[in-house]
């Protein structure tokens, strides 16, 4: 969406010329949750003015109690208004960032700490950090309470169209939505499973478009639901068939334009373009914590389902974790693919741009690129490439996290500790459970 320069004037005026009533002040904390602070319109000054506190004890990973005080400092530039909430007046929405008591950033906001990291491209005049996002959902039918069931909505696969896509009405109506609030929608298909669909917008500076993947969650959940559908960004939600994944389209521009590209070098990519994928390369098994946060996240990076498990790069072929896409130019860029929906996507961002930073800074050199298919090579095979897998649970990839001070610096001590804490609870949970698959294997064997 394009970024507009409002002022506090030109915000009270569009309230007042739309009816305005409400104002939603969001954020998101550092599980990737989307938060809401509703305010009525008659408490406008306070907001534009940086006056609106919240209780931050009450939000996962920010604060105790006895320290909750928090601010809310809206970002004029994200003004919108929802064009589905009619009934008491339109609803305004702003996205904030998060401020303690003492007019400093909060540390433990995740979009705050992504403005942090984007700080260290300075020393190389880089002037934006790009990202094009390519989010896939499920659709499920809702049942007559209104409560989401496994049933798909539809027998479609990729490309397909209605009559089989039976998704096609709620996913016009999500892009429509989406275009109406400024996205410039490019792409909007049926994935490959049945129920799965994609719906891919233009690339943006990356708090932009963190933003707009926030708001894109919003629209297709709200939209789904108008559909008597339940959207749901879960990464693996059905046994067999392939999983949701984010891949994250990653360019870096200085004054003169793409950095990454060089007509002159290798695959016509800049020598920049090669440390930055190294980087990612090299830290890879540690932010795959990040970029796939929770137990189901392990449950798609499987062989078979399409998504990637080893660490390796390519031009070609898309069974590696990154991928260049052929397009050069202001186009070239390095897609990873490995990332999944329920990402936060500001600490996602994060942490891979470190990442990428780090091999520039540090001149590192990628491998060899894999133009094979990795998925039929042997261990050995592997192995003598230099392909590591990636971590096979969220607790691996929790020790690997820990084991990697750039990847634990890029999300700042108190994210980090907060992050670490939950995942380790999750895991904790998780094996605590006993399965329905465990049961059914050892019930009446043992």
């Amino acid at each position: 969406m394009p970024k507009r320069d409002l002022s506090k004037e030109d915000i009270k005026r569009i309230v007042e010329e739309e009816n305005v009533r409400f104002l939603r002040l969001m954020f998101t904390d550092i599980l990737g949750t989307i938060k809401n602070v509703e305010v009525p319109v008659s408490q406008m000054e306070k907001v534009l003015d940086d006056k609106m506190m919240f209780d931050g004890s009450s939000i996962e990973g920010f604060v105790r109690i006895e320290e909750s005080d928090m601010y809310l400092y809206p970002d004029l530039s994200t003004w919108m208004i929802f064009p589905w909430e009619n009934d008491h007046g339109k609803v305004g929405r702003l996205i904030c960032d998060i401020y303690g008591p003492d007019g400093k950033p909060f540390a433990g906001d995740p979009r705050g700490n992504l403005k942090r990291v984007l700080k260290g491209m300075d020393e190389f005049g880089f002037t934006s950090f790009n990202l094009g996002p390519e989010p896939e959902f499920f659709l499920f039918k809702l049942d007559e309470n209104g409560d989401p069931t496994l049933d798909l909505n539809d027998k479609g696969g990729y490309f397909d169209f209605a009559p089989t896509d039976l998704g096609e009405n709620c996913r016009r109506d999500i892009v429509l939505e989406l275009e109406s609030l400024g996205f410039e929608v490019e792409a909007s298909h049926h994935e490959v499973a049945p129920g799965q669909h994609e719906i891919d917008f233009k690339y943006a500076d990356v708090i932009e478009a963190c933003d707009n993947i926030q708001t894109f969650k919003l629209v297709v959940k709200t939209i789904a639901r108008k559909h008597g559908l339940h959207a749901t960004f879960m990464p693996k939600p059905l046994y067999g068939i392939n999983g949701s994944g984010m891949h994250c389209n990653m360019s870096l521009f200085n004054e003169d334009g793409n950095v990454f590209y060089d007509e002159d070098g290798p695959m016509q990519l800049s020598k920049t373009a090669y440390q930055f994928l190294a980087g990612l390369l090299k830290h890879a098994r540690a932010y795959t914590a990040v970029c796939n946060p929770i137990v189901n996240s392990y449950k798609r990076l499987v062989p078979g389902f399409e998504a990637p498990v080893y660490v390796a790069w390519s031009g070609h072929n898309r069974s590696p974790l990154i991928r260049v896409p052929e397009s050069r130019g202001l186009s070239t860029r390095l897609e990873l693919r490995s990332v999944d929906p329920a990402a936060n996507p500001y600490l996602t961002m994060a942490v891979l741009l470190e990442a990428g930073l780090d091999g520039i800074r540090n001149e590192l050199t990628p491998p060899t690129a894999v133009d094979r298919n990795i998925y039929v090579m042997t261990e050995e095979e592997r192995k003598a490439a230099e392909i590591y897998d990636l971590p096979s649970t969220i607790h691996n990839a929790i020790k690997e996290l820990r084991e990697d001070q750039t990847m634990v610096d890029a999300l700042g001590d108190h994210i980090y500790t907060n992050f670490n804490e939950a995942k380790r609870m999750e895991w904790a949970a998780f094996r605590q459970t006993v399965s329905e698959w465990e049961r059914e294997q050892y019930l009446e064997l043992y």
